[in-house]
């Protein structure tokens, strides 16, 4: 498998590093009387360990998954001996292990298996595309899959794809192809044949058909709607889908991912997951959410948790708005580029009141896809009446760390709200550097103030989860670093109004991905930082992203992937 062997190495010998002891480390080690045993001692570098109270380290010992030593290199030598693997770490340097604390572990792995159009940059290019795969590899009847369009960056027509531009290749061959933010989709008349959809057909709650002038849906559809041809879709088998959660986690180890926070993982998924922990092949540690289609299995199971933590079942993955791009996040007022101001009910309160109230009763985390002000707003409503109508003694958590999930715009008086509820931001930087494409369109100058803003919360003291929301995006920790350092697209403009002064420091950027989604997971005490007794959890780069120039973040190289003292990839 993808994994090559890797995860069954506790102590693998590194091509950095002469594995064993030279003459020079002989020297250099205590003798055996004063030998302190570990499995691990990595020296001569700078570890950034994402603690305030020791933020730089020189070396760094582990003993099975934890740390057991965290200091100088001279404090380190006692630990140079017996069987422990030394690795001197000159000229590249050391990072709490990073955390993606929102994504989608198997649609990453998918992502190789079907038709991808990120980064395409013309919608003639996208079309030709998906004609291309659709003759070579699709037969007649059998369904055209990809996803990662995304209009904004085409330079011939910015606009929604339509069954308009499929039919002509795709008459005999159903298509359902996401856009890059999984709320909308694609999809062809054949496709609106099979599911029923005609003129006549009305928007679900929660969705809708883009139509043509007659009526006629275009084959453009936008969340709930996309349900009607997900489940006619062919499903996959048991075998495909654990090889997608497989290879999703290799990806990500090999960027330099140790754990990911998995936003909406379905019961089937997370019952391969176990059976993937117990046969020792998780190459990241995974906290998941369950869909909220699925809440009332977790309140009655409840939370799921692994003796290593590798894994951890604890959350609730609820869906209202859409995206902005879409023109489907729930605003306030109207988009200044349509006459409407999104939608929202993809989950209804109605559907959504009991399970909160069950979710603060079992301990259990609400994380609520939100994008647009109207719909954090009210999702903060709803929380806060949750808060109040249920009796703080039945509360099986005093602070239940509930989230709001990406949190683009979010105007003054709702930032201050996340602090006095006690709210946790979700927030994928990346996006806050594609959307210049066109947010400035869709919301106007005033709104702009206050989206992504991710410096004002940090001044109101909260701790953003930061992750990428992958596969909408690459799911790249160099890009989210970049984008929260820099606010700037990744050829290093900017866009008219952008407010740089919401870009964070990059100390508090790698809190972003280190310990600041280890608190958002109720985990600050195991992992998050490089403390003694916590996870040997490590990130090595070539590169020092706390100093070198802004772009050379983006041309740094992961080398090597530490997970619970085990070496999940090295390059």
């Amino acid at each position: 498998m993808f994994l090559k062997n890797k995860l069954l190495l506790s102590a693998a010998c590194l091509t950095l590093v002469a594995c064993g002891q030279s003459d020079d480390n002989a020297g250099m080690a205590a003798s055996t009387e004063e030998c302190v045993a570990a499995n691990m001692v990595i020296h001569n570098t700078t570890i950034y360990t994402a603690d305030d109270d020791n933020w730089t380290a020189e070396a760094v010992a582990t003993l099975g998954d934890k740390i057991i030593y965290v200091g100088d290199n001279a404090g380190a030598e006692k630990y140079m001996c017996g069987d422990a693997e030394i690795m001197d770490m000159n000229g590249k340097y050391v990072y709490a292990g990073f955390t993606d604390g929102h994504q989608h572990v198997e649609g990453i792995g998918k992502r190789p298996k079907t038709l991808s159009l990120f980064g395409i940059g013309t919608l003639k290019e996208t079309v030709d595309a998906i004609k291309a795969f659709s003759d070579a590899n699709v037969a007649d009847g059998d369904w055209v899959l990809g996803r990662g369009w995304i209009e904004r960056e085409w330079t011939d027509e910015e606009r929604f794809l339509t069954r308009h531009d499929v039919d002509p290749f795709t008459a005999n061959k159903p298509l359902f192809m996401p856009r890059a933010d999984g709320v909308s989709a694609l999809v062809n008349s054949k496709a609106l044949e099979l599911a029923g959809v005609t003129k006549d057909t009305p928007d679900p709650q929660g969705g809708k058909f883009e139509r043509d002038p007659d009526g006629t849906p275009n084959g453009y559809v936008l969340a709930t709607a996309m349900n009607m041809f997900r489940a006619i879709i062919p499903k996959e088998t048991r075998e495909y889908k654990k090889d997608s959660l497989m290879q999703g986690m290799y990806e990500n180890a090999k960027l330099g991912w140790t754990n990911t926070q998995d936003a909406g993982m379905p019961y089937e998924s997370i019952e391969i997951m176990k059976e993937i922990h117990a046969e020792g092949k998780m190459s990241t540690r995974i906290y998941a959410a369950a869909n909220v289609m699925e809440a009332w299995t977790l309140i009655e199971r409840g939370r799921e948790v692994t003796d290593d933590n590798m894994f951890d079942l604890r959350g609730i993955k609820v869906y209202i708005d859409g995206t902005l791009g879409s023109r489907g996040a729930a605003l306030l007022a109207d988009y200044e580029d349509a006459s409407h101001n999104g939608f929202m009910n993809r989950t209804t309160k109605e559907e959504l009141e009991p399970i909160l109230r069950e979710a603060l009763r079992k301990g259990l985390q609400v994380e609520t896809h939100t994008i647009g002000d109207r719909a954090v707003r009210s999702l903060l409503d709803w929380y806060e009446e949750a808060f109040n109508d249920v009796p703080k003694e039945e509360w099986a958590v005093a602070n239940p760390r509930w989230r709001l999930e990406h949190a683009q715009i979010i105007p003054a008086v709702d930032q201050e709200r996340f602090v006095s509820l006690g709210v946790i931001p979700s927030m994928q930087p990346s996006h806050g550097i594609g959307d210049l494409n066109f947010a400035p369109d869709r919301l106007g100058e005033d709104r702009l103030a206050y989206s992504y803003p991710w410096q004002s919360l940090v001044d109101l003291g909260l701790k953003i989860v930061g992750g990428s929301d992958a596969p909408v995006e690459l799911g790249d920790p160099r890009i989210e670093f970049y984008a929260a350092v820099a606010r700037k697209r990744l050829d290093g403009t900017s866009g008219e109004g952008w407010h740089p002064e919401l870009a964070v420091s990059r100390e508090t950027a790698l809190k972003m991905f280190t310990i600041w989604p280890a608190h958002g997971a109720f985990q600050e005490d195991t992992r998050g930082s490089v403390e003694v007794g916590k996870y040997a959890d490590f990130t090595i780069l070539d590169k020092d992203w706390l100093k070198v120039p802004e772009a050379e973040i983006l041309t740094s190289e992961n080398l090597m992937t530490i997970v619970g003292g085990k070496i999940t990839y090295e390059k």
